[in-house]
């Protein structure tokens, strides 16, 4: 692989939407991801690839083989999260296209097509569920439900997909591809802190995301007595040291975030009434999951009859624990041990468009080291050589697939 090509190809794309410090800002269906979207569709259709929209927004280029056969597919996203870095999602949709370059420049014609694709609201920063676009194209989510997803203002994904220009007609679900492998930054430090080169991934962690109402009762902050407050803030910061305190509780991959929480009315001198949250819980293991969950409920049910308040429950996102296919898997150890890159087998602790595929087809990930574990930052960053690496293990890993 054209190690300098991919990074100039991540450098052009890391402009459309830049912010300071290095980052990017491509919030799903906005203008800068619109704009994205133009420059990589132009990049596929200059590769002479067959290009298409669906009706959730993903595009698809693909690359004929010499049979008629569901192509081998790889791909991520483009979108990012507000504050975003140039790697996530865009490696692996941008060292696809370089793959598909360099099997041009050498005149090699695969057995079966591949396909290269980039997937709609990965990141779910705007629009729940994540993995929404890839979800939609392998059946797992539902078409209707998701055009009717809106973000907080109450603009929905078909209003934007179509003032993008990116409602398309190609019909969900799409084709099942003979195979799926995503090439991604680890977004974590294990690869760095034990010095490894690449990571065969062999699951993803079961995701599980609640929106949290708590109703309370405003009233003065100096002539309200502490014993008779029904303080919404006061329970949402109760519920965020609980999750805390349970994952360290429940240990292995067991983790737990509160990453929103807004209050009303807002004010120095009002006790809140209002308090909305969200509480991220993820585990490898789905019984430890659905523990975690329960146990949440039950603390809030005595939290809201403990301090008078009410409290409401909204799923987000659920998604149960993914294992990903044994020849994927071994596949990226071969193709690494092939390369001379140290390997090891791991999970995923973020989600991701290839969790999407793995019920209807063989699917895995390659991970690629994070520096000091950072993601969803403008800090964000991957060294050239590892980039290098890790596109040159989706090369041979797709060739073997391709090929076969």
């Amino acid at each position: 692989m054209n190690k300098e090509r991919l990074l100039a190809r991540l450098g052009e794309l890391a402009e459309v939407g830049a912010i300071g410090g290095g980052g990017v800002c491509r919030i799903a269906l906005s203008d800068a991801d619109m704009a994205g979207r133009d420059l990589v569709m132009s990049w596929m259709k200059q590769l002479d690839m067959s290009v298409t929209v669906d009706r959730i927004g993903n595009v698809v280029g693909v690359r004929a083989g010499l049979e008629d056969a569901p192509p081998v597919m790889t791909g991520s996203h483009i979108d990012t999260v507000a504050t975003g870095g140039r790697y996530d999602g865009n490696l692996g949709v941008l060292a696809g296209l370089e793959l598909v370059q360099v099997l041009a420049e050498n005149d090699h014609v695969t057995k079966r097509p591949i396909a290269v694709g980039f997937f709609t609201n990965e990141e779910g920063a705007r629009f729940a569920p994540d993995m929404m676009g890839s979800g939609v194209h392998q059946g797992m989510l539902s078409l209707s439900e998701c055009l009717a997803a809106t973000d907080r203002d109450s603009i929905s994904v078909g209003e934007e997909l179509h003032r993008i220009g990116y409602a398309g007609s190609a019909p969900c679900p799409g084709v099942v591809p003979g195979a799926f492998v995503e090439l991604h930054i680890e977004q974590g430090p294990v690869l760095e802190r034990e010095g490894i080169a690449i990571g065969a991934v062999d699951c993803v962690q079961g995701i599980s995301w609640t929106e949290v109402s708590i109703t309370g009762v405003s009233n003065h902050a100096g002539t309200t007595p502490m014993s008779m407050r029904h303080d919404a803030n006061f329970a949402a910061a109760e519920l965020t040291t609980f999750v805390r305190r349970l994952a360290l509780e429940i240990g292995g991959s067991q983790v737990a975030t509160v990453g929103f929480v807004q209050l009303s009315p807002n004010l120095v001198n009002v006790v809140p009434n209002r308090a909305t949250m969200t509480i991220d819980l993820r585990n490898t293991d789905e019984a430890i999951l659905q523990e975690a969950e329960q146990r949440t409920f039950d603390f809030a049910e005595q939290l809201a009859a403990k301090e008078g308040v009410e409290i409401e429950w909204r799923s987000l996102v659920r998604f149960e624990p993914v294992t990903f296919a044994e020849d994927v898997v071994a596949s990226v150890e071969a193709a690494a041990t092939k390369l001379g890159h140290s390997v090891r087998r791991m999970p995923s602790g973020a989600g991701h468009d290839a969790q999407m595929f793995a019920p209807n087809c063989p699917a895995g990930m390659i991970f690629v080291p994070s520096r000091g574990g950072i993601s969803h930052n403008v800090a964000e960053h991957t060294d050239p050589d590892q980039i290098e690496a890790g596109a040159n293990v989706l090369l041979q890993v797709v060739l073997g697939f391709a090929d076969e």
